[in-house]
């Protein structure tokens, strides 16, 4: 196992610098070294350095690269490219950028690839940058895109449609490289854009394992232990990935030039050869989330408020990760530039993995906006019905609650149970229970936990309540039908009908029949499903401990579905799009979200979230937005807290959103979807595109220059807190939520929706314009409103 520790007199770096002719000198350092700590029973060697292998001796080392001062030409460069911690790391200065519309790159005489191993292969949260991200890129670089990801036979033959190379170079490396043995295939991804793909066999390729094993042991003194597949298999697609590029640049002939994109540790092997191997590309090193910090945070550490006394070492060690973790420094330190998607993320990075990123490359999404403005707002109308739907069937015999006073609120995403927040999340929800009780509101709480979690089948009562739904409903329409007949065939008669003959004895019969089917003796599950680890499950034995089991005092409700949702679900037929647009409020209290898909999803469809200033989307909106509750986004403050004031201040969000009128909402839900620009990868791929010409200055400094950059102002642009109708009224504990139909003195403020929208738009728009302001006119504080 290799030692990449800096503690003491031991460390192991892969240290990389530019030669004068731009090409990548590499070479490992191992100092005297110790037995690996962490490398107990993991496999591999158990020191830094082979048997019999002469460490260099501590004077021939370099200082780490966060210590060393060159005045080599590249080295320049990096230092007026990239600003200080505090600025270069803020986004919401986007000033710290070039003005690409007068400084594009070379496309036509360059190569562009990205490697991740969730190209056509969903994984998680990767998948959707990856694949929204890929029309900006086409369009931007046309034929000469490529991803680079596994091959599967399920994904390739529904996702991928099947084609040669456009290039002739590439056409010959993917040829040399199947004739000696391994199977690549070639294909355009059937997403929107279609770029190229290069997909890499990872079975037919496992006959090489132990000797690339042993070249990564020679090369990185990185160790893998034989029952971690995940590594093994991305050693292979990393063996694979380097011997593509060697074979592609020997064809190329250092013309056009080639960037290649990694993404996390799993590509990142074949970033560390790549660079091993001294082969004339730029890299760029993207991390969406450190290793270390997400099984640190999933054991309840104090995580950020000790970034600087964790052992890194040890504590990878102690977890049986460190091989991953070497593998994850060593891409980090071997990218010509590394990147993070958030400015949080980037602090972690710097203290997990001992190198400041150079950019950050916030995660965006394909905006698509509607030709009529309110459309959005009528899906919203159109799915909450189907959601109310589902509630009459699970809620049957217990309906005691208005449907058109009941709000719907959810949590979605991976199942982890403090990282995502669902401890504070259930917390709050108990004490906003007891807030709606005390104040005897007539406003109801549905709450959806959308988590995957082990089942063995749907839950039998779940499946009752959808049934006996689905029969009330037929039996309202056969009686409703005779109701017609009979009502049409009296007034044809001219008769005014006689209400008590219209409804003969059978129908009275029917329905009494109907309404005694719907007795039920229990309470409305929790579940929707038969969870396998009932006992243990961490959602269901808070909920135990809170004691909010649907009863019919509870004013907030739980449902919790343990599968991803699905248009052909018999219970909640639908997809995770429509679901969201029915909803309306998402809580995403995360504790640990690098950057936070979910409330960046809300907000494009015009849906309230509430996120933290631990994540990497809500750092991102506190940045740009004076009063981000006004416009949707409530920020829960994880950082600087307790625990206990952070679970009162998510109770008050949602106490405070229960006592919006419907009026209210809606002009909130136009101002949330006004913030989708703000995430529209046509805007957020500049960062990319920075990333890109940094790396190429840096690897071909003879070729590519970079101006010096003035540092950034630290502040921001900031968008200000509407002037017309409050979206909430003023947080107060003593005064009786009001239900969605009720008009309050603030609903009679003027708003003008088409004025407002403008200026949310060209406020929007003014941040990526670097802030630029037209000459002779001087930026007033009235200028950004009250």
């Amino acid at each position: 196992m290799c030692c990449l520790s800096n503690e003491g007199s031991f460390y192991t770096h892969i240290y990389t610098c530019s030669t004068a002719g731009g090409v990548s000198a590499h070479s490992v350092l191992t100092s005297s070294c110790s037995p690996c700590v962490g490398a107990k029973g993991q496999g591999g060697h158990s020191s830094g350095f082979k048997e019999g292998q002469q460490p260099i001796p501590a004077a021939a080392l370099p200082s780490a690269p966060r210590e060393r001062e060159s005045n080599k030409a590249t080295v320049r460069l990096s230092q007026k490219a990239t600003m200080p911690l505090t600025r270069s790391l803020s986004m919401g200065s986007l000033s710290g950028l070039p003005l690409w519309d007068q400084e594009e790159l070379p496309v036509e005489d360059l190569l562009l690839f990205e490697v991740a191993w969730e190209v056509t292969n969903k994984v998680g949260g990767i998948y959707t940058v990856i694949q929204t991200k890929a029309k900006v890129t086409v369009d931007e670089w046309g034929e000469n895109f490529f991803m680079i990801g596994p091959y599967y036979e399920h994904n390739f033959k529904t996702q991928v449609e099947q084609c040669d190379p456009p290039n002739a170079a590439i056409k010959a490396a993917l040829e040399s490289i199947k004739n000696n043995g391994c199977q690549v295939h070639f294909g355009r991804w059937l997403i929107e854009g279609t770029p190229y793909v290069i997909l890499f066999d990872i079975g037919a390729a496992a006959w090489n394992l132990d000797r690339w094993k042993g070249d990564l042991w020679n090369t990185c003194s990185i160790g893998l232990p034989y029952h971690d597949r995940e590594a093994n298999d991305s050693l292979i697609l990393g063996s694979l990935v380097a011997w593509f590029f060697k074979e592609l640049t020997d064809q190329l002939q250092d013309k056009p030039n080639v960037i290649a994109h990694f993404h996390e540790w799993q590509a990142g092997v074949g970033l560390v050869l790549i660079r091993s191997r001294k082969l004339p590309m730029a890299t760029v090193f993207t991390t969406h989330a450190t290793l270390l910090g997400r099984y640190l945070c999933a054991g309840n550490a104090d995580f950020y408020n000790n970034l600087d006394k964790f052992d890194i070492d040890r504590e990878a060690g102690e977890r049986q990760i460190y091989h991953r973790y070497c593998l994850e420094r060593a891409a980090v330190h071997c990218s010509h530039v590394f990147t993070t998607v958030s400015q949080i993320t980037a602090v972690e990075a710097d203290h997990m993995l001992h190198r400041q990123p150079d950019v950050v490359t916030p995660n965006g999404l394909n905006v698509k906006k509607f030709s009529a403005m309110h459309e959005f707002q009528n899906l919203h109308s159109m799915n909450k019905l189907k959601i109310q739907e589902f509630v009459r069937g699970h809620f049957y015999g217990h309906l005691d609650f208005n449907l058109e006073k009941t709000l719907f609120f959810f949590i979605a995403g991976r199942y982890e149970f403090s990282n995502k927040g669902a401890d504070v999340f259930l917390e709050a929800l108990s004490r906003l229970n007891y807030l709606l009780r005390v104040h005897k509101s007539d406003v109801t709480v549905v709450v959806f936990f959308i988590m995957p979690a082990k089942t063995n089948n749907f839950n039998v009562e779940s499946l009752k309540g959808q049934a006996v739904r689905k029969q009330l409903w037929d039996t309202a329409q056969s009686v409703k039908e005779k109701f017609g007949k009979r009502l049409y065939e009296a007034l044809l008669r001219g008769e005014i009908p006689d209400m008590n003959k219209i409804l003969d004895r059978d129908d009275f019969t029917i329905m009494k029949r109907a309404i005694y089917a719907t007795q039920r003796h229990t309470l409305p599950p929790v579940t929707t499903h038969n969870m396998l680890d009932d006992s243990t499950d961490p959602i269901l034995s808070n909920v135990r401990r809170i004691g909010l089991f649907n009863s019919r005092s509870d004013r907030v409700k739980i449902v919790f579905h343990p599968e991803f949702l699905s248009s052909t679900s018999p219970l909640l037929p639908m997809d995770y799009e429509e679901f969201i647009r029915g909803c309306h409020l998402g809580v995403f209290p995360s504790y640990y979200e690098p950057w936070g898909y979910t409330p960046g999803e809300c907000t494009v469809m015009g849906i309230p979230s509430v996120t933290t200033n631990l994540s990497g989307f809500g750092c991102f909106m506190e940045e740009h937005i004076s009063d981000p509750s006004a416009y949707g986004i409530y920020i829960v403050d994880r950082r600087f807290r307790s625990a206990e004031d952070s679970c009162n201040q998510l109770t008050q969000f949602m106490f405070s959103f229960c006592q919006q009128s419907r009026r209210q909402r809606i002009i909130q839900r136009n101002r949330t979807e006004r913030l989708s620009d703000l995430l529209d990868w046509r805007y957020l791929a500049r960062f990319y595109i920075h990333a890109r010409h940094l790396a190429l200055c840096r690897a071909f400094p003879e070729r590519f220059k970079m101006d010096s950059l003035a540092p950034p102002p630290n502040q921001g642009f900031r968008y200000p807190r509407p002037p017309s109708v409050p979206p909430s009224p003023s947080a107060s504990l003593h005064s009786t939520p009001h239900h969605s139909d009720t008009e309050d003195e603030d609903d009679h403020e003027p708003y003008d929706e088409d004025e407002e929208a403008e200026r949310d738009r060209l406020n929007i728009k003014a941040p990526f314009t670097l802030g630029a302001v037209p000459e002779g006119k001087k930026k007033q504080p009235s200028d950004y409103g009250n």
